[in-house]
């Protein structure tokens, strides 16, 4: 969530890749479409994150058709509303393999309903590709691969990023307040800022939950103005840290600092009372990850369609880019295995790592270059 004149902590990564090779002047694609399935939180709860990721899926397919598409054929992505609800994204998954008949499938935003689908993948030894699933331990499946760049650790890793900064900054805080949303992956995180604090020495004055899909932040507003933390963890998802924002803005009340662990990059961005709002990305707008012409064509793109759909804000950070990169591992997989048989794919992707915009992904075990 990157922006001039905003304190962003530069998250996760050190080590991004230089680019992909120039595409050279391809044969225009033909034959039958290769049919790509997924769903999208394209309503409800996630549906202000899940519309970055449909626009992004959106210009890769329309970049892949205007080269070769996929071993020469045109790509067509089946997309399709899970609402923001695992439930019926598990149908929904069913559906895409056995009625649609798509040919491969790629995974929807957010972890319970990567893990929905994630189940349906492995019932039909389908591989998935998939961005932002947020408790790693989960992934049981040997033909998942992610993209999201995060450690397996993330409980471990965030926080450690997140304080060490504060840490760093002139006035490190000495009090801080865990409120977090039960929605799974995020929950999982929250835990481990609360240890992590712990260890620290800060003083914990408060810890608040809420209910996924919860719209009335009063009482936890009012309960962080008694508390007066120094700092505020906000284990947060789509649009609930605008929610808490406003608010607390009611009650005439700001934490110092408070960061926000997978807002919807764009509103909180633009929100009135983020000003001090903290966030963490794998991808931002300067170099090094604007070295590589790949990503400065995307940013050009995505500041188009994005204006185009309404966005409050246009800049490539953590979710259009790790969208992105999902599919630039897709399209690798297919390439470099020369097939779309998902096992095939599979065995490709252990074997080779992918340079996306946000850096080298690799699933052979070692950690990919952005979580280093």
């Amino acid at each position: 969530m990157p922006g001039a004149n905003r304190s962003i902590l530069a998250g996760f990564s050190v080590l991004f890749a230089l680019g992909l090779a120039a595409q050279s002047t391809l044969a225009a694609p033909s034959g039958p479409p290769v049919r790509i399935g997924s769903t999208l939180a394209l309503t409800g709860p996630l549906a202000a994150t899940g519309l970055v990721h449909k626009i992004v899926g959106e210009l890769y397919v329309e970049q892949l058709n205007r080269k070769n598409g996929l071993l020469g054929r045109p790509v067509e992505w089946v997309l399709k509303d899970d609402q923001s609800r695992p439930d019926l994204a598990r149908t929904l998954y069913e559906q895409l393999i056995t009625v649609d008949k798509v040919d491969l499938i790629v995974g929807p935003y957010a972890t319970a309903n990567i893990l929905s689908a994630m189940g349906v993948a492995q019932r039909y030894n389908k591989v998935l590709i998939h961005h932002t699933f947020g408790t790693p331990s989960l992934a049981k499946y040997d033909m998942q691969f992610p993209t999201g760049g995060l450690a397996g650790d993330p409980d471990n890793t965030i926080p450690r990023l997140v304080f060490d900064a504060l840490a760093a900054s002139a006035k490190p805080p000495k009090s801080v307040a865990v409120v977090t949303s039960k929605f799974p992956s995020v929950h999982f995180i929250s835990l481990g800022a609360r240890e992590a604090a712990k260890k620290r020495g800060l003083r914990e004055a408060a810890f608040l939950e809420w209910d996924f899909g919860n719209r009335d932040f009063g009482p936890i507003a009012a309960r962080l103005k008694d508390a007066k933390p120094d700092f505020v963890w906000v284990g947060d998802l789509g649009l609930e840290g605008n929610l808490l924002i406003d608010a607390m803005r009611k009650i005439d009340y700001m934490p110092p600092l408070h960061f926000h662990l997978f807002p919807a990059p764009g509103p909180l961005l633009k929100a009135p009372g983020g000003e001090n709002a903290l966030a963490a990305t794998t991808f931002e707008e300067h170099p090094p990850f604007t070295d590589n012409p790949v990503a400065v064509e995307f940013i050009r793109l995505y500041h188009e369609r994005g204006a185009k759909a309404g966005l409050p804000d246009t800049s490539v950070e953590n979710q259009s880019a790790i969208s992105y990169s999902s599919w630039q591992t897709l399209e690798a997989a297919v390439t470099g295995a020369k097939s779309l048989d998902d096992k095939a794919i599979a065995q490709w992707l252990k074997k080779n790592p992918v340079d996306a915009i946000v850096g080298r992904l690799r699933w052979d075990g070692h950690p990919p270059d952005s979580t280093r």
